[in-house]
């Protein structure tokens, strides 16, 4: 785990870019949470579900395919998807390079100030 940051506002998008873990928490309020991620060239989130929590997600760098409720979508750079709770979803990283992103869960969905490295500690946690 590590510190969140406690100021309300914050230079996500910069810090999306330079971030290089697949997923840390930035932010937990009582309803709403705020997230960095980023996708390694070739994989995927991997293909989930959030009962109870909507999903929306603001890409910033990198190319990929969006697969929301039985849809496909590329997205880009300035691109941002909704994924509305109980909705099966996956994104996967289809260009050169990382795809980096950031997100909000309402209510939130992992710990505060929780940080996996890779999608593998991820998924032990």
């Amino acid at each position: 785990m590590t510190a969140e940051i406690r100021t309300d506002v914050f230079p996500v998008r910069k810090m999306a870019l330079e971030n290089e873990d697949f997923r840390r928490v930035l932010r937990t309020g009582e309803k709403t949470q705020v997230v960095l991620m980023c996708i390694p060239e070739g994989k995927s989130i991997g293909l989930e579900t959030h009962d109870g929590h909507d999903q929306v997600l603001v890409f910033v760098q990198g190319e990929g395919l969006a697969k929301i409720g039985g849809t496909e979508s590329l997205v880009t750079d300035g691109d941002l998807a909704f994924v509305g709770a109980g909705e099966e979803h996956d994104f996967v990283n289809t260009g050169e390079g990382p795809l980096k992103l950031y997100t909000t869960y309402s209510p939130p969905e992992h710990a505060p100030g929780e940080r996996d490295v890779t999608k593998d500690e991820a998924e032990e946690g």
